[in-house]
């Protein structure tokens, strides 16, 4: 066999040459589509969420531990109490308020829920994604615990205890027999087109009006919400007497109410036209006489349903601003955080929302009180005494409650001007 020439075997080797540089870089060229490859769908699956997460317990558990049960501080930001509260809270939803698990549910994860929405003003499909529930599922279980916390009211609710004789308060011991302080505030809402003219208040704004009644430690003995924010307060409160489980107000008791209401038996209100708002007195000015001094301790203790209203408002968020609820719903809601604010200065030793500002609690007593009272004189001649005679069963004016309020002014002014 004849050799190749050297001219062909350098041919031959270049050409081997070639060959083997082309397929090192295909395979590099493979080599790198295969590891790009496996860093997207490496990404995709790390981005992509957990189908399985919608059906392990073990995730369920894993948030309600974040949401509550993590720590004090957690809880208290997220559902507005300790973890200690929370529990108790549970226990008596199921005891006495008729709460039960369901197949998919626990109670703790149903009330976790229904604490985070009324605490942040949450909407459903925020939650749905926080709790990794059903929209339906959600909106069934925010009704039944709202409906079981209503069921606790007999529970919940402050039994008023009068001011004792011997009251050694600075705020309330000259106010014998008082149980406590009364008011009516905002709470906004969202209604249909044709009913906002009823629910518009005096500063334009679309809410409903609330009427409460606090005792001296800032839990509610009486709540009623439902009104429309262009009614006035004494409209409410004659309402809230007239109703068979309304408001009770046994003899010789009365509540401490601003100028926005009639002066009568059961009701104490300050004197017009004279400095009454805190805010007078806290450049050094000094009551110069009965009326101003009366006032002035008047509305240090009244007081005590501003600072109820601003903690109420500061601890749940859906009575700040407007919810997307129906309006029965809402009323349910405003009931359900009001019991829910008693619970919790019951069971917690410390209020962490105590001192708070007050935010727009309601009238302010300065504007059309004149006419407001007029409105309450002229409308209580028409209400009827069907009352037993152990409450007192409406509201009107009498000599007999504007002597006891002068003696009492002029009873605080001689123990002024004896100490000062």
């Amino acid at each position: 066999m004849a050799r190749l020439s050297l001219t062909t075997h350098k041919r031959k080797q270049r050409r081997r040459r070639l060959i083997l540089i082309w397929w090192q870089q295909l395979i590099t060229t493979i080599s790198l589509l295969i590891l790009s490859l496996y860093i997207w769908i490496y990404k995709y699956i790390i981005d992509k969420p957990r189908i399985g997460y919608f059906s392990s317990k073990i995730d369920r558990y894993s948030i309600l531990h974040r949401y509550v049960f993590e720590s004090d501080n957690m809880a208290i930001s997220q559902v507005r109490m300790n973890r200690a509260c929370f529990i108790k809270l549970c226990d008596m939803l199921k005891e006495f308020g008729g709460l039960q698990p369901s197949r998919n549910m626990d109670v703790d994860e149903q009330v976790a829920i229904f604490l985070h929405i009324i605490a942040h003003n949450v909407k459903n499909r925020v939650i749905r994604c926080r709790f990794h529930r059903s929209g339906e599922t959600i909106s069934r279980w925010v009704s039944q615990v709202c409906s079981a916390v209503i069921r606790l009211h007999s529970r919940l609710l402050k039994k008023p205890e009068p001011v004792s004789e011997n009251s050694s308060d600075q705020k309330w011991k000259w106010f014998k027999n008082c149980l406590g302080a009364l008011d009516g505030t905002y709470i906004r809402c969202l209604v249909p087109i044709e009913e906002k003219p009823k629910y518009r208040t005096r500063k334009g704004e679309i809410a409903k009006n609330l009427l409460g009644v606090c005792s001296p430690d800032m839990q509610f003995i009486f709540v009623l919400p439902g009104w429309e924010g262009s009614a006035t307060d004494g409209r409410v409160l004659r309402d809230a007497l007239d109703r068979p489980n309304g408001l009770k107000v046994s003899r010789p008791g009365y509540y401490l109410v601003d100028a926005g209401y009639t002066n009568g038996e059961g009701f104490l209100a300050p004197y017009r036209g004279q400095r009454y708002h805190l805010n007078d007195w806290r450049d050094g000015y000094k009551p110069t006489t009965p009326k101003e001094l009366f006032n002035m301790r008047h509305s240090s203790a009244r007081n005590v349903i501003e600072r109820c209203f601003g903690v109420l408002k500061a601890r749940w968020g859906i009575l700040r601003d407007h919810s997307y609820y129906p309006i029965d719903q809402k009323n349910r809601i405003i009931m359900a955080c009001c019991l829910l604010h008693n619970f919790i200065r019951k069971e917690m030793p410390k209020d962490p929302f105590e001192d708070v500002e007050d935010e727009g609690t309601g009238y302010n007593g300065d504007e059309d009180e004149d006419e407001d009272e007029d409105e309450d004189e002229d409308e209580d001649e028409d209400e009827d005494e069907d009352g037993n005679g152990d409450y007192i069963t409406c509201i009107d004016t009498s000599n007999e409650w504007t002597s006891f309020r002068n003696n009492l002014a002029e009873s605080m002014f001689d123990s002024w001007n004896a100490t000062n």
